[in-house]
């Protein structure tokens, strides 16, 4: 793995009441002059001129789209509550006209080339990715879940694993290779890739690096969170410009209902 490295160049820290986060932002995928987005019941397809190409009726909430050769995957949330959350369908639908190909179940999801995707669930034994044709038909299928990184091959952040959490790699016939360098939270942020294509997850207070190879190191301990009590903790990380990371984490005190959020700006040293 190349050797990148961190220094921390500044931290805050915040006491207040609940964060108040984003709604996704539309377009929620954008490709070839056209872009997904859409409200409570519907998906909606414009051009660059902000036309509407169309507009695909759905019981839910669109919340992330994917595209991929002339086909588009979007994930809902529903808004009654059930056995699964708020989770709603994920379309598999033509770019061209909107006209439905399949209906899915799945939370995460990515394009690959030619049509096809990956959809993941967690929940209920399920621990599983598919991936799908352009026809909506499964193809193949993983014990394994988390945020996807589309590459060299297909890199998995697992989230939310039973057991301890990896950086993975998902090979033909449901193959899984692992990362020696273990996740300690459950609930790894989304990661930052770089151009080399190594990627940077903060999980569990520590800023990981894993490799194409699956080789991987801590970069920085940035705050002590204790296993038990992961799930007080929720943290971000984002690349505000070629050599600077943001890092943030949210902590929740239960008893008072308040959080701590600490920020720290990062400067990110490509190797030498």
């Amino acid at each position: 793995m190349a050797n990148w490295s961190v220094t921390v160049i500044d931290r805050q820290r915040k006491r207040g009441m609940a964060p108040v986060h984003r709604a996704p932002q539309e377009p929620f995928a954008e490709r070839d002059g056209l872009a997904i987005g859409g409200r409570t019941g519907e998906i909606t397809c414009t051009d660059a001129a902000g036309h509407v190409r169309w507009t695909r009726p759905v019981p839910g909430t669109p919340n992330t789209a994917h595209i991929s050769s002339g086909r588009v995957l979007v994930t809902t949330s529903s808004i009654d509550y059930h056995a699964w959350g708020h989770l709603g369908p994920a379309y598999l639908l033509d770019l061209a006209d909107g006209a439905p190909v399949a209906e899915l179940r799945g939370e995460r999801g990515a394009a690959l080339g030619a049509g096809r995707f990956v959809l993941g669930l967690v929940g209920y034994d399920r621990f599983h990715t598919w991936q799908y044709d352009r026809d909506g038909n499964c193809t193949d299928t993983w014990r394994g879940y988390g945020h996807y990184v589309v590459g060299t091959g297909l890199r998995v952040v697992e989230v939310d694993r039973p057991t301890r959490s990896r950086v993975v790699r998902l090979l033909p016939g449901g193959v899984i290779e692992r990362s020696a360098l273990p996740l300690t939270g459950s609930r790894p942020c989304e990661p930052v890739v770089l151009h080399d294509g190594t990627i940077l997850v903060l999980d569990a207070g520590m800023l990981r690096a894993v490799g194409r190879d699956l080789s991987g190191a801590t970069l920085a301990e940035l705050l002590p969170v204790p296993g038990e009590e992961d799930w007080r903790f929720v943290a971000t990380l984002e690349r505000t410009a070629a050599d600077r990371l943001t890092a943030v984490i949210e902590e929740r005190d239960p008893e008072r209902g308040t959080y701590v959020t600490h920020t720290w700006t990062l400067a990110l040293h490509a190797p030498r």
